[in-house]
């Protein structure tokens, strides 16, 4: 009998059956080279992509990513949850402090314009683009315990599984430890803080909205789509985030060129990055 598949019972029908898969794309895999990647933005030469990954709900990704590269997450089906770490490449020891992030330019909210601080006062990643405005620097991510008491399961392999389970893995990677990852913001599912003190969600803007960040200095970005530790939902309904990087060192200079009309916070922020930038060039 003729059969189309083959027999993956041998090794010759095994290796016949993955080479088979070459060049074939998923909803779950990153495209390598990024210039293959099918639908480019209409304003960015396919060329200059150089990361470009679905990445379904209750999965994490990170790569590596140079000073002046454009990130954008896209959420593609409206319960995208996309929480995001950053750590200098260079000298992870310097990584995302969510706090300062929110102190320094007195603005709890994230939005265009907001930094992403370190914990050495220097600009990570600004937001340059925002139109969904449902993000959050207060809650974090969920956590092993957390995801067991609400959906039954918190285990990475699982159908729910938990962010900090994955940042971990995600900085193993980048030869980090469990103490390197530190509280975390998250894109596409808004947190407001009630006059009482309280966290009200306020859930996803939609379907196809995005969010572009411009990294000051090259990092290790790790994101982990997973559900928000507050969303109201009894079960795990996370969807798929889009990642797309491309070269976009003409957008970080418009961006420093204007920071002379910025608040002065945000102006010493960035002195600060330039600042160690120009001694490492």
């Amino acid at each position: 009998m003729t059969t189309t598949i083959a027999d993956t019972g041998t090794t010759a029908g095994a290796r016949e059956h993955a080479r088979a898969q070459a060049g074939q794309i998923t909803d779950s895999m990153p495209v390598v080279p990024a210039s293959n990647w099918p639908n480019p933005p209409a304003d960015v030469d396919p060329a200059a992509l150089t990361w470009a990954e679905t990445v379904p709900g209750g999965r994490y990704t990170s790569k590596v990513l140079a000073r002046g590269t454009r990130l954008r997450l896209h959420d593609v089906d409206g319960a995208a949850c996309a929480h995001v770490l950053l750590w200098r490449a260079d000298a992870p020891w310097e990584r995302l402090n969510v706090a300062d992030t929110v102190k320094v330019p007195w603005q709890a909210y994230l939005g265009a314009g907001h930094p992403l601080l370190s914990d050495q006062g220097r600009v990570l990643a600004t937001v340059v683009a925002d139109d969904s405005g449902r993000h959050d620097a207060l809650c974090g991510t969920t956590t092993l315990a957390g995801n067991t008491a609400k959906y039954g399961d918190g285990h990475v392999h699982s159908s729910s599984p938990a962010g900090r389970e994955m940042f971990v893995l995600a900085a193993a990677k980048h030869g980090l430890t469990p103490a390197d990852v530190p509280p975390s913001v998250s894109f596409f599912h808004g947190v407001r803080v009630e006059e009482d003190g309280s966290l009200r969600s306020t859930g996803s803007a939609g379907p196809g909205k995005s969010v572009d960040l411009i990294l000051h200095l090259p990092c290790v970005v790790a994101i982990a789509n997973t559900a928000h530790p507050v969303d109201p939902s009894p079960t795990f309904d996370t969807t798929s985030v889009e990642v797309l990087a491309w070269r976009a060192t003409a957008d970080l200079d418009a961006l420093l060129a204007g920071v002379a009309d910025t608040e002065p916070e945000y102006q010493r922020a960035v002195a600060n990055s330039e600042d160690v930038w120009a001694a490492l060039s």
